[in-house]
């Protein structure tokens, strides 16, 4: 019985110290791991803040390209815009007021980056307007799509709610449905979308000014300097 109660004491110590190895080898196997993850994030940040600072706009501005402001305008304004994304809302309004600040002193550049991963609805929204610009009304629908985002970025009846708006705006609603499904549209939005990957655009809003991306200004009035510096120069 003795030899029996020490051989189970035996037993018990020697698994307390195989778990403590086990523990130790799951501890030590946890930290290389987690170091291993912070190696690799930190090297990915790298090479995307390197090539994010350094971008420039790889498709030119063309005839095709929606804008407003001057046509012949020594500075140009590019935005990738994705219509779900709420900080692209929130930047609407600012964008707006550089256009009317500089006037025809700008071209501002309105190009699609739905972000399809994320928001369900952008392409749809990025069509949307794009079939009301073949109407005339492409700013009129930017604005009301930005101005009731919250109305119809996670509904199911989207495209109703965009009628709804084509309706508003006076649109022939019959021209607007059939633009609304055609490959003219599809194509207009996916072409910005590549665009915008060539030119290594990773998030919305993005903007690239006479070319060379920008970080994304804080105010109104930071947007205003780099402008009126690009004006100077």
């Amino acid at each position: 019985t003795r030899l029996l109660k020490r051989q189970e004491k035996l037993d018990v110590r020697e698994a307390l110290v195989r778990r403590k190895h086990i523990n130790r080898y799951v501890l030590w196997g946890g930290m290389l791991a987690i170091l291993a993850l912070f190696i690799f994030g930190v090297t990915k940040l790298a090479i995307y803040t390197g090539t994010h600072q350094t971008a420039s706009l790889a498709v030119a501005v063309g005839r095709d390209d929606i804008f407003k402001g001057g046509a012949d305008a020594k500075v140009v304004l590019v935005e990738y815009s994705d219509f779900q994304c709420p900080a692209c809302g929130r930047y609407a309004p600012t964008v707006k007021a550089v256009v009317e600040e500089f006037g025809n002193n700008i071209k501002v550049v309105y190009r699609h980056f739905p972000l399809n991963s994320i928001h369900k609805n952008a392409d749809l929204a990025a069509r949307v307007a794009e079939s009301a610009g073949l109407q005339g009304k492409f700013w009129e629908m930017h604005d009301l799509i930005f101005e009731n985002q919250s109305n119809w970025a996670e509904s199911s009846n989207a495209e109703g709610i965009f009628v709804g708006f084509a309706s508003d705006l006076g649109l022939n609603i019959d021209q607007f449905k059939e633009d609304l499904a055609s490959s003219r549209v599809k194509s207009a939005v996916n072409d910005d979308l590549r665009s915008g990957e060539l030119s290594s655009v990773a998030g919305t809003p993005t903007f690239f000014l006479n070319g060379k991306i920008i970080p994304n200004p804080r105010s109104l009035d930071e947007f205003k300097n780099i402008i009126s510096v690009e004006l100077k120069k």
